[in-house]
């Protein structure tokens, strides 16, 4: 499979935990779908002190894994939001 593009996307998105809407990532999304993944290279800034682990009320949102190859966090459903 083919890696993602290394050129970033324009569009920056926030990315915030649905159980208190404590601020996560802010990540350059590319398409139009749901926030499935999101590969570490494309996250701008990050507000979390732990990876995956929410600051505010300390749910685990994402896993930690591995995408085509390239380094990511997949997304557990319904833990995040993106605005």
């Amino acid at each position: 499979m083919a890696k993602p593009n290394k050129k970033a996307p324009g569009r920056s998105v926030d990315v915030f935990c649905s159980g208190c809407n404590q601020k996560l990532y802010r990540y350059k999304k590319g398409g139009n779908g749901a926030l499935v993944k999101c590969f570490k290279e494309r996250i701008s800034e990050d507000y979390t002190v732990t990876p995956c682990i929410c600051p505010g009320c300390g749910v685990t949102f994402a896993r930690d894994t591995l995408i085509r190859g390239t380094p990511a966090f997949k997304m557990i459903g319904g833990k995040v939001r993106m605005k």
